[in-house]
């Protein structure tokens, strides 16, 4: 593997920053994640620099700075001048590209599991790199020399695709216990596997997890969640004994059966929809509702004999109403926002629908997406491709589509008088004008208006029409009505053919 890593891969902020620093007569270094990300061919999100400058030197350097730690991370603004030269300056919008620079150090006892007791910088970047989580990460890129320092052989790691502790891993989890759970994250994120010490010394710390925040802890099975192979991070937490001190709930469908129709146990079940989300690209909602959609399933079990003809079978009669209470209970104790924990809890309450489409009615699809919210629809769709797959059901059944054309069907503009700007109330007494047929020629005529040409549907221009409209003769005024409404008839089968055919059904 080539020590030299292109500059054109490294951000342009990063590398003024790195410059500046070295023309001010100190070494800097971008470091730890970001010089990981470059060697796995990766896109680094954040760019960290280190560097043996001191908080109040970095700070005299640039013209705009945020240093509120006790860590000494000086957080760099850079932005553009008007000429495309990169400067650190503050600006009107508060807008610039933010490059952390920490400086060498070294830390004291950890008697938290969380935090040093005390930090002291130092003049040595091998000090600095000492103290790093694992190998893959304490690794330090001189961009413009070229020098790759690599003292605990991160690179012959990455080559062979492992998570590896710096030095002794039961001294680094000991230190932060967050540790384990990152590591369980970098291999699946990475496709890498967890070396034998780092694995033993990881599940024999595993309660020291029990003294992370629960934001850090819930932060980090997001990233797992949304990695490429969330199915495995969660085996993997489970393997470790982590998975009790995160998401116990879900441990409660390990060889919980269900036959009929399921070829997994419930545990199984839920990874398989929660990899099938992952698979699609789903957003962190979606995956949690997959991983936690029949969640319920366990504490509702029962067996009948009666059921599949007196062989029997399990049932999970209302396991949807559980499972929702379990899952909001885990968001809240995790400390997931009100917005994800009300979407997710809604979308795994009402997952059970019922979708044959040679039974429901387009009523009742319009029930449940008035339950559910119009804007929340196609998420529980999706949420239902997910169950599917974890049945290893095969994606896009006829009947499937032919709901995803009920839905459409019942979510059109409503085209109706519904939909006017005015009622029978506003007519009756705003505008003096009487019950009975003439008030519902009035409102088609107006409708067929509203269908050619929907800037007409306007209070004041309909109140005017409708004056107009009740002067006219009950026969002109029927023609006008009965011509609304075949406009009305026509437009629908026009939207419903056009569904349909969208659907193929």
């Amino acid at each position: 593997m080539s020590h030299l890593i292109s500059q054109d891969k490294i951000s342009k902020e990063a590398l003024y920053v790195t410059q500046t620093l070295q023309n001010a007569g100190f070494e800097a270094f971008i470091v730890g994640g970001c010089v990981r990300d470059l060697l796995t061919n990766r896109e680094p999100k954040d760019w960290d620099l280190t560097t043996n400058a001191k908080p109040e030197d970095i700070q005299g350097l640039f013209g705009k700075t945020i240093y509120e730690n006790i860590f000494g991370t000086v957080g760099v603004c850079v932005t553009y001048e008007t000429d495309g030269v990169l400067v650190s300056r503050d600006t009107q919008d508060g807008i610039y590209t933010i490059i952390e620079v920490t400086p060498y150090r070294t830390e004291g006892k950890y008697t938290d599991s969380r935090h040093p007791e005390s930090i002291s910088f130092t003049n040595n970047i091998e000090d600095d790199l000492s103290r790093r989580d694992f190998t893959i990460n304490a690794m330090a890129y001189d961009p413009y020399k070229g020098h790759l320092i690599d003292l605990y052989k991160g690179q012959e790691d990455i080559k062979d695709k492992v998570v590896r502790a710096v030095g002794d891993p039961d001294k680094r989890f000991k230190e932060d216990a967050l540790r384990m759970i990152r590591a369980v994250r970098f291999a699946v994120q990475l496709g890498f596997t967890i070396s034998h010490e780092t694995h033993e010394a990881l599940f024999q710390n595993k309660d020291l997890l029990n003294e992370i925040s629960i934001e850090r802890v819930r932060d980090e099975f997001n990233k797992i969640i949304l990695s490429d192979d969330p199915m495995m991070g969660i085996i993997l937490l489970e393997q470790l004994q982590l998975l009790q001190n995160v998401v116990p709930e879900l441990r409660e469908g390990i060889g919980c059966e269900q036959k009929g129709e399921h070829v997994y146990d419930v545990f199984l079940h839920m990874l398989h929809a929660l990899q099938y989300a992952s698979k699609k690209d789903w957003p962190l909602e979606i995956r949690l509702a997959a991983l936690f959609h029949d969640i319920g399933k366990p504490r509702t079990r029962r067996w009948d004999g009666t059921k599949a003809g007196g062989k029997g079978k399990y049932t999970f009669y209302g396991h949807e109403v559980v499972g929702a209470r379990i899952t909001t209970k885990i968001l809240s104790r995790l400390k997931y926002s009100n917005e994800v924990n009300d979407f997710v809890t809604l979308l795994v309450r009402y997952h059970m629908f019922f979708s044959d489409t040679e039974q429901i009615t387009l009523s009742a699809v319009r029930r449940l997406i008035q339950k559910v919210g119009s804007e929340n629809i196609w998420r529980l769709m999706d949420l239902r491709d997910c169950d599917r797959a974890g049945m290893n059901k095969k994606e896009g059944p006829y009947r499937l589509r032919k709901f995803h054309s009920m839905i459409e069907e019942a979510m059109r503009a409503p085209t109706s008088v519904g939909m006017l700007k005015i009622d029978g109330q506003v007519l009756i007494q705003e505008l003096g004008i009487a019950p009975g047929p003439r008030m519902g020629w009035i409102l088609h005529a107006l409708l067929e208006e509203c269908l050619v040409d929907d800037v007409k549907n306007n209070l004041e221009y309909l109140k005017n029409r409708a004056l107009e409209l009740n002067t006219l003769d009950d026969v002109t005024l029927r023609k006008h009505g009965e011509e609304g409404r075949d406009a009305l008839d026509e437009k629908e089968e026009e939207e419903l053919r056009e569904i349909r055919k969208k659907y193929k059904v």
